[in-house]
């Protein structure tokens, strides 16, 4: 008799799932470890600006694009060129993760500042978007918010557990505004979202994303569980997150940044920016911090051993010189 096959790598993510992911968040996972540590997610975004998003319903292994239904003789050229015109790819799959919804969609996203849209395309052939245009000049632009949802389950458990209840309870106004998408990165964040087109990433959203979709829908951030804007420094995010906490300043377009200068830091291992951010009445300037953590801790819950983060922290927020 033959044995049964072992089951695929990716287990939470396969067509045939129940309603909930297989699995449970117990004391070991790694988003359940950050919630009780109270790990910070400020100022971890990812420093993508843009963005291609490929409908492809159905499992993802770890290597999201070369490990799913993707034309395995695409995947690898397509993953060149994006290396090569600095755009971030995503796997998208409507939440549920129904075959029969599969429309062979794809979109290209921009979060630069000044330059931010999203349009959607229909590909007839995975490869398509070896030609396709990566600038906005094809496709239907959208004009309203879409949720990307973390449900990576083949990269990480808590991505699955935490993000595809969400997924598929997020109230957004349009059917097509929320999807489950490849690893996004900060596991222990889970449930993570990014919205674009601005790129605003959250971490550790709870409940069914409600109070996330209302910030957005009436032009505003999230602060509660905001992350920081893709494409941005670091310690930029950061001043920006101190400073709408200290200004109540909460616009997707608030406080652009102006420069930023690194000053001397009183510990070794500590980095201290000064940001220039615009204000409305003038410049703002913000002092921040970053130091690295006390402990090294498991990232994920796959890690094969811990590891150290930094956490920012507001010095100063004040009118600059001149403001």
């Amino acid at each position: 008799m033959t044995p049964a096959a072992p089951p695929p790598a990716d287990d939470f993510c396969r067509v045939e799932v129940p309603p909930r992911p297989a699995g449970r968040l117990d004391p070991t996972r790694c988003s359940v470890q950050a919630l009780t540590r109270g790990d910070s997610g400020i100022a971890t975004a990812s420093p993508v600006q843009r963005w291609l998003l490929v409908e492809q319903p159905g499992p993802w292994g770890r290597d999201a694009l070369s490990q799913s239904r993707f034309d395995p003789g695409v995947a690898p050229l397509l993953a060149e060129r994006a290396r090569q015109e600095d755009v971030r790819v995503l796997l998208v799959r409507r939440p549920g993760d129904r075959l029969a919804d599969a429309g062979g969609r794809w979109a290209y996203a921009d979060s630069r500042p000044g330059r931010e849209g999203l349009w959607w395309s229909v590909r007839t052939s995975d490869a398509d978007l070896l030609t396709a245009a990566w600038d906005g000049s094809v496709g239907e632009p959208t004009d309203r918010p879409t949720y990307l949802v973390c449900t990576h389950g083949g990269h990480d458990a808590c991505c699955a557990l935490r993000g595809r209840p969400l997924a598929r309870a997020m109230p957004a106004p349009g059917p097509a505004d929320v999807w489950e998408c490849s690893h996004l990165g900060g596991d222990r964040f889970a449930a993570n979202v990014v919205v674009l087109p601005h790129g605003f990433y959250y971490g550790q959203v709870p409940g069914d994303g409600a109070l996330l979709v209302a910030a957005h829908e009436r032009g505003q951030v999230a602060l509660a569980w905001l992350r920081g804007r893709a494409g941005l420094p670091a310690h930029v995010q950061a001043a920006q997150h101190g400073a709408r906490e200290e200004l109540g300043l909460l616009g997707i377009d608030d406080l652009a940044p102006l420069g930023a200068t690194r000053l001397p830091a009183a510990e070794r291992d500590a980095e201290r920016w000064e940001v220039t951010l615009a204000g409305p009445g003038g410049p703002v300037t913000v002092v921040v911090e970053s130091r690295p953590s006390p402990e090294a801790v498991h990232l994920t819950c796959s890690a094969a051993r811990p590891g150290r983060v930094r956490t920012w922290h507001r010095l100063s927020v004040s009118p600059a010189p001149g403001g």
